[in-house]
């Protein structure tokens, strides 16, 4: 069972729930209903609950024989305890399937149902090799750093949420506490100018994409409002990091904004989002997300009508800055070692997402990292057993 945190808005404002989940927490949660309702097909799954349904957000967890969402006044984004050390949205990345016959790709194999994560995408762009390993074999231990890094994001997203937790006894539950921390994680935005841990999913080139941006601000006092993406990196040194990892942070960072501008453009394929998550939007949701809802201020029934309480809500949400904020902070004292604003780069990013879907779609072979970013094999768990510094020991031998 998870909890979820949801920030209370201010007195003078009407009150809005919203709760995020990771998406490590929801591949938990895929596991666990997998277990128990073989009939129904994996899906990602967010969370969004609130014991005071006015001032929080929800958020998820999963057990075996049920699924228990906490509530934050966000939906709480998934961690990414990427390869990079980053704490992100990543999911479970070391679930296998039986082989088949005919050979699947890897989307087909560990992401039909679940949607492609962006840390997927980072993950493999920092190494494809590495993150095949990580499909094929499961992800190694989290380490005292990325814990930290955890750690870190989860105090940072209690700064503006509470936590409660929501029993939900099917995946379009699941979802459906998703597209309310959404909901009410917009709403914070618009009333407080400020959200954390808000999770979004979108078409990407053809390909459903899920994710949980860190944080976005917006001015009230301007005119035109826009929406500045921010996200936190943690640092186990006192030092600012390398040139890849910047990249690799900034390629996230763009993921989100293209996501975000999607949806808020209306461009949300609902029947699509039904049908590849294998979800019946005429379900009846649970009578406590029903409740959630009606004190929030959007009363629905059916997942159906929820998805239109989101569409709705995206219309109302300004546009991305291309102007985005990576923020980069010490883990011994959370000091702030300095701050990297950078451009959207449109051309770039396609670039990069067209590049990640080759290998996905299975079009190709993994790639390992090119010849001056070998010093990452330092610091891959699967450096042993990896071609690429096999045949080089062999070579040097």
């Amino acid at each position: 069972m998870t909890d979820l945190q949801i920030k209370s808005p201010p007195d003078d404002i009407p009150e809005i729930p919203v709760e995020i989940v990771s998406e490590e927490e929801m591949a938990l949660i895929e596991a666990a209903f997998i277990a128990t309702r073989s009939s129904i097909p994996s899906s990602f799954i967010s969370s969004v609950a609130s014991s005071s349904p006015s001032k929080s957000r929800l958020s998820l967890f999963s057990s075996v024989s049920s699924i228990t969402f906490h509530s934050k006044r966000r939906i709480a984004s998934c961690s990414e305890a990427s390869t990079v050390g980053d704490i992100e949205d990543s999911g479970n990345l070391g679930a296998t399937q039986k082989k088949s016959k005919v050979p699947q790709s890897l989307l087909d194999r560990f992401r039909r149902r679940k949607g492609l994560a962006i840390t997927d995408l980072t993950a493999s762009e920092w190494c494809e090799k590495q993150m095949e390993f990580i499909l094929l074999y499961g992800r190694p231990r989290r380490t005292k750093a990325m814990k930290a890094g955890f750690d870190r994001h989860v105090k940072l997203e209690e700064e503006v949420v509470k936590k409660v937790k929501v029993r939900v006894k099917s995946v379009e539950d699941a979802w459906g506490l998703k597209l309310m921390n959404f909901i009410v994680g917009s709403n914070q935005l618009l009333f407080e100018g400020l959200t954390r841990e808000l999770p979004v999913v979108g078409l990407v080139e053809g390909v459903w994409m899920v994710g949980v941006i860190d944080e976005i601000r917006m001015p009230l006092t301007e005119e035109i409002r826009i929406s500045t993406l921010v996200d936190t990196k943690t640092r186990s040194q006192a030092k600012l990091p390398s040139e890849p990892q910047k990249r690799n942070g900034r390629l996230q960072l763009m993921c989100y904004k293209y996501l975000w501008d999607n949806i808020i453009a209306d461009s949300f394929p609902s029947d699509h989002f039904f049908d590849f998550f294998g979800l019946n939007p005429r379900h009846v949701l649970s009578e406590e997300i029903i409740d959630y809802a009606a004190s929030s201020g959007f009363p629905v029934k059916t997942l159906e009508d929820l998805v239109t309480c989101f569409r709705n809500t995206c219309c109302l949400l300004p546009p991305a800055h291309d102007q985005l904020l990576l923020r980069y902070e010490f883990q011994g004292d959370h000091s702030l070692l300095g701050e990297d604003q950078f451009a959207y780069d449109s051309d770039w990013l396609k670039s990069q997402i067209q590049c990640c879907l080759e290998f996905w779609s299975g079009n190709r072979e993994a790639r390992y990292v090119p010849t001056e970013e070998c010093w990452k094999c330092r610091f891959c768990k699967f450096a042993s057993i990896c071609p690429a510094n096999t045949s080089t020991s062999s070579t040097s031998s």
